[in-house]
């Protein structure tokens, strides 16, 4: 969790004898972080995971402080990427960062994607490295992802040849954001690319459900103390006729209208 002092706090520190200001308490050995969210759509890679619908998202982090951490995240789904029971999604995550260069981040972990009383053959891992650092008034990102082959990502298929099929999947990323001077804003932009199997996986979904596309988000956030309001513009180069063969599982049940077309994203997120 993350504390600040207020104005009268810093009165108390500055009448208190000379011996107590020259003290200064150690970093704690772990950090515990979290947050809780609401967005009008879950988009994953570009594409959404709950029928073009509203999401409540939440996860927490502990971090030592030598840089291990380890953390989860859920959210609520529906429609692609679905697989039955409470259609819930459910992260759990680890890794290690490390200070490199003048000022850069290097993180590097796993991320298992669990989807809690669904059906078989739905979890998978999936490794990452990402590097951090400022440039000027940006703050940039680069990161790889890259899941080995696994069942779950596999080619759906009715013979009994290829129902134990296992692919690979990799997503590469870059992020930008640059706060407005004298004001709680941010702009930052998102764009991404995806590269693995080009079928329906064996629950009907896929994590790259074209085999190769590209994502990309532009948006700006409002930072109210430990509240953020955000909108974004999230797209995808996924035309009709490129998922065309994923029909009807890549369209919102709502409507039949791509889960992949443009769309304005709004989101309410509290820190903690």
């Amino acid at each position: 969790m993350k504390f600040s002092l207020n104005a009268a706090g810093l009165a108390m520190l500055f009448a208190m004898p000379a011996i107590a200001q020259d003290r200064t308490d150690p970093p704690p050995e772990l950090v515990v972080s979290g947050s809780v969210a609401l967005v009008t759509d879950y988009r994953f890679r570009g594409v959404s995971q709950s029928d073009k619908g509203m999401a409540v998202q939440g996860g927490i982090t502990v971090t030592h402080k030598s840089g291990l951490y380890v953390g989860t995240w859920a959210s609520n789904l529906a429609g692609w990427g679905t697989f039955g029971g409470p259609n819930l999604e459910l992260d759990l995550y680890g890794g290690y960062k490390l200070p490199v260069g003048g000022g850069g981040t290097l993180d590097v972990g796993l991320t298992w994607y669990m989807y809690p009383g669904g059906a078989d053959r739905t979890d998978f891992a999936e490794p990452y490295a990402k590097l951090s650092g400022t440039i000027g008034p940006l703050n940039l990102l680069a990161g790889v992802a890259y899941a080995p082959r696994q069942k779950a990502l596999g080619n759906f298929s009715k013979t009994p040849q290829s129902r134990g099929q296992s692919q690979d999947n990799l997503y590469l990323w870059g992020d930008a954001s640059a706060g407005i001077p004298k004001t709680p804003l941010t702009l930052k932009s998102h764009l991404g690319y995806s590269k693995g199997n080009p079928g329906l996986g064996p629950n009907g979904t896929s994590v790259a459900p074209t085999g190769k596309y590209w994502d990309w988000l532009l948006g700006v956030d409002a930072v109210l103390g430990p509240v953020t309001l955000g909108v974004a513009y999230v797209d995808t180069d996924i035309s009709k006729r490129d998922s065309a063969y994923l029909l009807p599982n890549f369209s919102s049940t709502k409507d039949g209208s791509s889960i992949a077309a443009s769309r304005v994203v709004f989101s309410v997120t509290a820190a903690f």
